[in-house]
């Protein structure tokens, strides 16, 4: 591997030298690095190659389409195109929890953690004991 290192390295060398790399573009501009620590450093490649064809994995692409959908249906005025799009996005749902192990609505902290502090609101409003689990 060091034979291989060492080509590698003149090669560079003769390219500084012939002046291939004067004419880049973003040459005197810092580097636009990116934060991917929360990326395991055994995917970090491949992550940064899906993301430079513009690939995203299929469960984001599912989850991209409900997120258009939600938006879509929320802003409809027209009741039978509105239920036509709540089909299509049960169905972009059901298929992203058939590609996932838990509900994605469980997942989405944006959509269940509201309802379960409402609940504890007026739980606590009442006079109420909070709800136990389950229930």
């Amino acid at each position: 591997m060091d034979f291989l290192h060492k080509i590698a390295e003149n090669r560079i060398l003769e390219a500084l030298e012939g002046g291939f790399f004067d004419d880049l573009p973003g040459k005197g501009r810092p580097l636009k690095l990116e934060d991917d620590s929360h990326i395991p450093p055994e995917l970090r490649m491949a992550y940064k190659i899906l993301k430079m064809a513009d690939c995203l994995p299929p469960e984001l692409e599912v989850k991209k389409e409900i997120v258009r959908l939600q938006d879509l249906v929320a802003s409809m005025p027209d009741e039978a195109e509105k239920l036509k799009h709540m089909r299509r996005l049960n169905f972009y749902v059901m298929k992203l929890s058939m590609m996932r192990k838990v509900s994605p609505l469980l997942e989405e902290h944006e959509l269940y953690a509201p309802k379960i502090l409402e609940r504890l609101e007026a739980a606590q409003k009442s006079g109420k004991q909070e709800p136990k689990a389950g229930t």
